[in-house]
């Protein structure tokens, strides 16, 4: 019985198209995530300097909001996908589960 839930699941269109969807938007989010992130410790890497820089009079560096933008942006693109999972791939899997039960 189980075995044939799994294939209908598996033959459903939607579900494929899910599948398709989820992984690549998943991985869209992943490589821009890593630019970000990478990039971040590249320039801790190879330009001190610039991180190291003052803002204007105070005692601020440009690290400072370049490394809470990095926190920031890991904040905003996590609930990107989650608003996109909530909606669009939880409709598509409930209609799955109607078609295939």
């Amino acid at each position: 019985m189980e075995d044939d839930i799994v294939q209908k699941v598996k033959s459903n269109q939607k579900y494929q198209k899910l599948v398709s969807t989820r992984s690549s938007y998943g991985w869209t989010l992943t490589w821009i995530m890593m630019v970000a992130y990478y990039g971040f410790i590249m320039l801790v890497a190879f330009n001190k300097e610039l991180l190291g820089l003052k803002m204007g009079a105070g005692v601020t560096t440009w690290g400072i909001p370049i490394g809470l933008f990095v926190i920031v942006f890991t904040v905003i693109i996590t609930g990107v996908y989650v608003r996109r999972a909530n909606g669009e791939f939880d409709e598509l899997t409930a209609q799955i589960r109607k078609e295939v039960m």
